[in-house]
C-alpha cells in the first residue's frame, strides 16, 4: 500500500489514531502579509489553474508559490521538498511520494529530520485526500524519531490551491480541523502555514 491508496478510516484502523473533527486548531488564525511577487503571481495564475481544473496545474500555479512564499518568509531556514519519495516502512504501506514536505533544515537536496509538516494537493476533494495526508503524517513522526529528532505536533494540510484543511498529528490523536480556509484568505493560509513551520 502506498500513502494514496491510505482512507481516514483504514489509517485510524492501521495506526490506532484518535481522530477529533470538531476542533479549531487556529481559533484567531495568524496573519502573514503576502509578498508582491506571489500577489502578482495569484492574480496572474490562478483563474488559470482553476480553468485548467488539473491537479498539476493546481499544484504548479497556486500551491507551490504559496509553499516557496513560505521558505522565503523564513529566510531559507526550512527546506521545501516536492514529489520527493518519502519511503519510510514499505511494509506498513508507509511508502511513496509526498506532494510537499518542509524540513526544518536548509538542505534541499534530501529530506532531513526533522520533518515538520507535509503538503498533500488534491484535483477538488479535499476529504479524500485526509487519509494520504495522515498516513504521511504517520510517517514523518517515524522518520523524526528514528533520526533522533523526534517533535511532540506535526502538521499536514490538504489542498485544492484555491481551498485549504488543516490536520496535526500529536502522538495517536490527529485534529482535523474543523475549517477550510479559502484562498482569497490569503493572509490566514500564509500565516497558518508560516506557524505550523515554525
Amino acid at each position: 500500500m502506498a500513502y494514496n491508496r491510505f482512507t481516514l478510516p483504514e489509517v485510524e484502523a492501521q495506526f490506532g489514531l484518535t481522530i477529533e473533527r470538531d476542533t479549531s486548531l487556529f481559533p484567531v488564525p495568524p496573519l502573514a502579509v503576502p509578498s508582491d511577487f506571489l500577489k502578482m503571481t495569484l492574480e496572474r495564475y490562478l483563474p488559470l489553474a482553476l480553468d485548467m481544473q488539473t491537479e498539476k496545474a493546481r499544484s504548479e500555479f497556486i500551491i507551490a508559490p504559496i509553499l516557496m512564499e513560505v521558505v522565503e518568509q523564513k529566510h531559507r531556514q526550512v527546506s521545501l521538498h516536492s514529489g520527493v519519495d518519502f519511503t519510510v516502512d514499505r511494509k506498513l504501506g508507509l511508502a511513496g511520494f509526498c506532494d510537499y514536505l518542509f524540513s526544518r533544515s536548509p538542505e534541499r537536496t534530501e529530506v532531513v529530520a526533522p520533518v515538520l509538516a507535509v503538503v498533500e494537493a488534491k484535483r477538488e476533494d479535499i476529504p479524500s485526500g485526509i487519509g494520504q495526508c495522515l498516513a504521511e503524517l504517520v510517517a514523518a513522526q517515524r522518520f523524526n524519531e528514528k533520526q533522533g529528532k523526534p517533535l511532540r505536533f506535526l502538521y499536514g494540510c490538504v489542498t485544492t490551491g484555491d481551498r485549504w484543511r488543516f490536520l496535526r498529528l500529536d502522538g495517536k490523536i490527529a485534529t482535523v480541523d474543523v475549517n477550510e480556509y479559502p484562498v482569497e484568505a490569503l493572509e490566514k493560509v500564509l500565516g497558518i502555514l508560516l506557524e505550523l513551520v515554525s
